[in-house]
């Protein structure tokens, strides 16, 4: 375990070593919304729970949008992708997809992706006899928003299967960051997040560490310091989002490969996201 005076490290595990009452002031226990995705999928697998339609509601919030770029990269219009997404989540229950998921036999990752490329396959083969989507309650996925987003996505080398991997990588990197945002935020230290964040994302160009000290009424030392724990804790909380998403624990650091394999890909290049 390592130590940098009284404040704790994290070590390569993304354990807490010690107790910290300027950044991490407690150790959180799990919450609520912490819920595994693959208890997620259980519960959306119920039509007849309670919990059914809040988890499904929660599937889509978090994955939707992976799925629409893909389609939106395969198909020939955004009305098309759009409407095939939407249907995608319409039937996901009514057809009992969700059931078939065992997640013994892979990630979730691949699961959803399976099963989109075998529903759009079945849309293709079928004539409709009326609009797509017809008589089914619409799920409150904002296709003007995903469009837009769309839009600034890497040129059109990246091919749909690329781009849903990518996209999927991001999911899970902006929901990391939000657990991030919230723990710091309810400790009071939101303003330092908000002022270090750009060291853990890359969006832009690291400001100097004096010039932070001095915003933040620290030294530059305390800045290095807490950069690398909450390089740290980011680190610890990716992989616990992952755990969610995969089978076993095993399967924690592939995924984790897999994830900047899918950011980092020859074919992904072109405009920033």
């Amino acid at each position: 375990m390592g130590r940098v005076g009284d404040s704790p490290v994290f070590d390569y595990t993304g354990r807490m070593t010690a107790n910290d009452s300027s950044v991490f002031p407690y150790r959180e226990a799990p919450r609520q919304f912490a819920s595994t995705r693959w208890s997620l999928v259980a519960a959306a697998s119920q039509p007849e729970s309670l919990e059914s339609a809040a988890a499904l509601a929660s599937l889509c919030r978090l994955y939707w949008y992976p799925l629409y770029a893909y389609a939106r990269r395969r198909l020939p219009t955004a009305e098309d992708a759009q409407d095939l997404t939407q249907d995608f989540f319409a039937q996901l229950l009514e057809k009992e997809y969700l059931r078939q998921v065992d997640r013994q036999r892979g990630s979730f990752r691949s699961f959803l992706l399976t099963a989109f490329k075998h529903f759009l396959a079945k849309e293709r083969e079928r004539a409709h006899a009326q609009k797509r989507g017809g008589g089914r309650a619409h799920l409150p996925l904002d296709f003007q928003v995903g469009e837009r987003r769309y839009q600034l996505e890497p040129s059109h080398a990246a091919d749909a299967e690329a781009l849903y991997e990518r996209r999927w990588a991001l999911t899970l990197l902006e929901q990391t960051l939000a657990r991030l945002r919230d723990e710091l935020t309810r400790a009071g230290k939101g303003r330092l997040f908000e002022a270090l964040k750009g060291t853990l994302t890359g969006e832009n160009a690291p400001r100097p560490y004096a010039e932070l000290a001095d915003e933040m009424g620290l030294t530059a030392d305390a800045i290095k310091v807490t950069v690398h724990r909450l390089r740290q804790r980011y680190g610890e909380l990716l992989r616990t989002e992952i755990a969610q998403t995969v089978s076993s624990p095993e399967e924690i650091e592939d995924e984790l490969r897999n994830l900047f394999a899918a950011l980092g890909g020859k074919n992904l290049g072109g405009k920033k996201s």
